[in-house]
């Protein structure tokens, strides 16, 4: 699974940054996601399980964060260009 998110959100970024439009995102998705992201990291470090994985835990809330600043970005230029978004 963190394979194919990790896949999966260069995708999503690329496209972001063709488009530069936010009207396809949802910030309740992206926040979900990196809460998501953010719970498996801490149940790593508390079941003192902490390996490989948690490197992909944070590549992919790195890339997801950076798809939520997209976003926001996005959608202030969507304001101004389609008016309220």
């Amino acid at each position: 699974m963190l394979v194919a998110f990790g896949l999966a959100w260069p995708a999503n970024i690329i496209n972001s940054l063709r488009v530069k439009s936010s009207r396809a995102r949802t910030p309740v998705f992206l926040f979900i996601v990196n809460t998501g992201y953010v719970f498996g990291v801490l149940a790593k470090i508390v079941s003192h399980n902490v390996n490989y994985v948690v490197i992909f835990y944070l590549i992919n809330m790195a890339m997801v964060s950076f798809d939520t600043y997209l976003y926001f970005r996005y959608r202030a230029q969507d304001k101004i260009k389609y008016g309220k978004a």
